[in-house]
């Protein structure tokens, strides 16, 4: 164990273990724990982070870009993966905390489209046949319909079927497409959404029919999306920590078997990951091309 020494004092307890985390998961030394009840910060400060001696600079650098965003993927990730669980907040302060943290992840397009679904969500629960026939592909079994309401190219996206449906869809949207709408702009969030739920959709109808809904194939866009566009720009903010794509690929894959007890959209799931990974390359290679031109 190297030696430990003080980094910094901080006001919450929970704030100290997400740094700690994110610290250890860097490959740096750190701990946590009360201030010295003789210190004359104590009350105001009450907990002290150390880190390792001889990373202090970085460790420090690091501090500076967490108390900035501290809600940043790459903070919260590494606490998610060490399985810690930690309470930032009082409750008392709960509602207005989530409120914040909703927004320093995700832009307005990204939380719309979150709110959307709850509220469609919401309503289906005290009105599932009207909800899901106004919203559902096409109803007569054919593509004149939907042709003649465009809006059915996507509405689907939008109609989950359980809570767990919707909360797994959103929670991922909320994350992905948040890392897109923030650091590549509110246009590549919204493209990638619209091309995502028509493909993908569509794909899904001649499949298996109309009786489908759900955000899946638009989040798996984004997973393929973040995936090779940090792969492919190494370093930059939008990008996904490998063991997240190895749990979200292996759901993917588990959709095929029959270990499912219900029925999973398959197709719309692969051809949404196909979109996101197609666009990252279009994305990628159009960067480039205008770094090149502005040289």
């Amino acid at each position: 164990m190297n030696e430990l020494v003080p980094l910094v004092k901080v006001k919450q307890a929970g704030m100290a273990k997400i740094f700690v985390r994110y610290l250890q998961s860097q490959g740096i030394d750190a701990d946590s724990g009360p201030s010295p009840s003789d210190s004359a910060t104590s009350d105001s400060f009450p907990y002290i982070i150390y880190c390792q001696a001889d990373k202090q600079e970085q460790a420090k650098s690091e501090f500076s870009d967490f108390v900035r965003n501290p809600n940043q993927a790459k903070f919260q990730e590494s606490a998610w993966q060490s399985g810690s669980s930690v309470n930032i907040r009082p409750a008392s302060k709960l509602s207005r905390e989530i409120q914040q943290n909703l927004k320093a992840r995700a832009g307005w397009f990204t939380l719309s489209i979150f709110a959307l679904c709850w509220v469609v969500y919401v309503y289906s629960l005290v009105a599932f046949d009207p909800a899901f026939a106004a919203l559902k592909f096409n109803v007569w079994g054919d593509l004149q319909q939907t042709m003649d309401e465009p809006w059915r190219w996507l509405t689907p996206a939008l109609f989950h079927f359980s809570f767990l449906h919707i909360a797994f869809n959103t929670l991922w949207w909320w994350q992905l497409g948040g890392q897109i709408e923030q650091h590549l702009g509110v246009s590549r969030i919204i493209l990638l959404f619209l091309a995502s739920a028509i493909i993908s959709n569509t794909a899904q109808f001649y499949v298996s029919g109309p009786n489908f809904g759900g955000l899946s194939g638009v989040v798996y866009a984004t997973v393929g999306f973040v995936w090779w566009f940090g792969y492919l720009n190494p370093g930059h903010r939008v990008h996904l920590e490998k063991p997240v794509i190895g749990f979200l690929l292996f759901w993917l894959v588990l959709g095929f078997t029959d270990f499912m007890p219900i029925n999973v959209a398959n197709t719309a799931h692969l051809t949404g990951l196909l979109t996101g990974i197609g666009y990252a390359f279009i994305v990628h290679a159009r960067q480039r091309g205008g770094s090149r031109s502005d040289a």
